[in-house]
């Protein structure tokens, strides 16, 4: 279970460190069925010269990844920053895993962005009750250190966002209109890096602004799937018990929470 201290952090962060939540022996499992994937696109982890700086596969749909993400200390953390009941539970891990490769070369996908979270005119859309993503969790499936082109965070960023996103009501804002007008003090916030063991799990708050690095000058394959946890409902935003994922979204506009129940 998470702790008062630990939920803090998340309100004021925008994400928490869940070590060695999945066990090494699923994690084996997982970088094998991601490198038959790779296969299949014609890159071989153990080939050199197959590289390229990024290839992104659906993440695979079996038993190994429905262990990976169905692990206790996920689902109590989900709990505890959701509330339970009111979240999805996934099937499998989900969403796409980016595998980036050693080069000096731009990937071409490494802006700072926030992840949309439904479908709207010219992609992907967000609005400020974060419709369908109540989460955004990044599985290391390798380890990561901090030449392996680690995914950065800014800390506290999602604070900026509410207010961002405020005027555009229930319909939101395109995912990218919004990445490419966040102001310079957003990008301007201390940065974390997601860096660490294979089974490690960041748990993010889905307003989070982050992106990936490069160069890769790493040894090998980093893997990391990025999928998003749903919830049932848009958050209410009315202040009556919030949730930690709500508590961020209602701080950076302004309200102060109504521990009070209705």
């Amino acid at each position: 279970m998470l702790d008062d201290a630990t939920l803090d952090h998340f309100v004021q962060d925008g994400f928490l460190e869940l070590r060695s939540a999945v066990p090494a022996s699923v994690v084996a499992e997982c970088q094998n069925e991601i490198a038959a994937a790779l296969i299949a696109e014609g890159v071989d982890v153990d080939e050199p010269t197959t590289w390229k700086p990024v290839v992104r596969v659906d993440c695979p749909r079996t038993r190994a990844f429905e262990t990976a993400g169905s692990q206790q200390v996920l689902t109590d953390a989900y709990d505890a920053l959701l509330r339970a009941g009111t979240w999805t539970k996934p099937r499998g891990v989900g969403g796409t895993i980016p595998v980036r490769f050693p080069s000096e070369s731009d990937p071409g996908d490494a802006g700072w962005h926030v992840d949309g979270s439904y479908d709207g005119d010219g992609g992907y859309w967000i609005n400020v009750a974060s419709r369908a993503r109540a989460l955004l969790c990044l599985f290391l499936f390798s380890d990561v250190g901090p030449h392996d082109a680690p995914t950065e965070l800014k800390i506290g960023s999602h604070l900026d966002i509410p207010a961002m996103l405020e005027p555009f009501g229930e319909a939101g804002m395109n995912s990218t209109r919004l990445s490419v007008t966040l102001p310079r003090s957003t990008l301007e916030r201390p940065s974390a890096f997601a860096t660490g063991c294979a089974g490690d799990v960041f748990v993010c708050h889905p307003f989070v602004v982050h992106r990936a690095t490069w160069p890769h000058r790493g040894a090998g394959a980093r893997m990391l799937a990025q999928p998003g946890i749903m919830h049932n409902e848009p958050f209410a935003l009315d202040g009556i018990n919030p949730s930690p994922v709500e508590q961020g979204i209602l701080r950076g506009l302004g309200c102060s929470p109504n521990p009070t129940t209705a």
